[in-house]
């Protein structure tokens, strides 16, 4: 088990897209491991391989007593509207409310590359869609209207001091117990 060091607002790699998952390798599941006890750690419910780093289109996630990797996915149906705060552990701090479909159902391959789909709604469906937006560079600010893009940004002026490497360091001492 270890801790990566999480991406903030400003670094390159939260705008690039993500690459597909061709093979699962020990390497791979050693880092869907450390993704999960770093979003542990942060006490975030989802993690995308761009916030730590990596190119991979892979998440993880752990939201309304569901824990899910995410490999390859994609959203195959959405429906209604919903409102609802969200923050995201790049862009520590700052919070906003922000719309999207209330209900999803997504497409994905598990850490074996098998299909499996996954009707999400309430907190799983939000988290769902904030992890898969990652994976296309899209970060939560990007869905919010000038004026509350603009609140968010301020918030963030004061806040960005914090990661003059635009990394945010976890302390080993947050490292969530063996499982």
């Amino acid at each position: 088990m270890s801790l990566l060091d999480i991406h903030v607002l400003g670094s390159p790699i939260l705008r690039q897209e993500t690459e597909r998952v061709e093979q699962v390798t020990p390497e791979l599941r050693r880092l869907v491991d450390n993704m999960f006890d770093t979003m542990e750690a942060a006490k975030g419910v989802g993690l995308a391989a761009p916030q730590v780093g990596r190119t991979e289109r892979l998440a993880v996630v752990d939201a309304d007593d569901v824990r899910l990797v995410i490999i390859n996915p994609e959203i195959v149906l959405r429906e209604g509207l919903e409102r609802g705060e969200e923050g995201c552990l790049s862009i520590p701090e700052v919070y906003a409310d922000v719309d999207r479909p209330a209900r999803v159902i997504v497409r994905a391959q598990d850490i074996d590359l098998n299909w499996f789909e996954v009707d999400a709604a309430n907190l799983l469906g939000r988290c769902l869609q904030h992890e898969i937006d990652h994976l296309h560079g899209k970060l939560f600010t990007d869905r919010l209207s000038l004026l509350k893009k603009r609140a968010a940004m301020r918030d963030w002026e004061q806040e960005k001091t914090k990661y003059p490497k635009l990394l945010r360091v976890l302390p080993v001492g947050d490292l969530p117990p063996e499982r």
